[in-house]
């Protein structure tokens, strides 16, 4: 989980992003236990009660469980939440602008889905 850390974001929340890109990219499996708030605290160099509050975040998203006395560890059901998470931020965050900007230039839908089918293609 090596990630630098922003600026322009709160740490809590970076905190709890990296541990959701690990278990998006498969690092970290459902069942399986998250570093603790005191690895985080070491890596980061940030207080343990910062990390403990992305932890906590993701415990509140159903994303994490704890084993008391154990640790925290990740949720059957937290790829599918993580993964719907992302797609309604997705869509806000850059469809809902592009169709803004798209109607504002008089774009059809034939010519939006055109450019999105061009660009998936030259992707992969």
């Amino acid at each position: 989980m090596n990630h630098k850390l922003q600026e322009d974001q709160p740490i809590f929340l970076q905190i709890a992003d990296v541990i959701e890109k690990s278990i998006v990219d498969g690092n970290i499996k459902a069942h399986e236990q998250i570093p603790s708030t005191n690895v985080f605290s070491k890596q980061y160099q940030i207080n343990p009660a910062t990390a403990a509050k992305g932890i906590n975040l993701l415990v509140d998203q159903q994303i994490l469980y704890k084993k008391r006395g154990v640790g925290m560890f990740v949720t059957e059901k937290a790829f599918h939440v993580i993964l719907e998470k992302r797609k309604n931020r997705f869509y806000d965050s850059l469809m809902v602008p592009l169709l803004i900007e798209a109607k504002r230039l008089n774009l059809s839908k034939d010519q939006l889905k055109q450019w999105i089918e061009e660009g998936l293609d030259d992707s992969y």
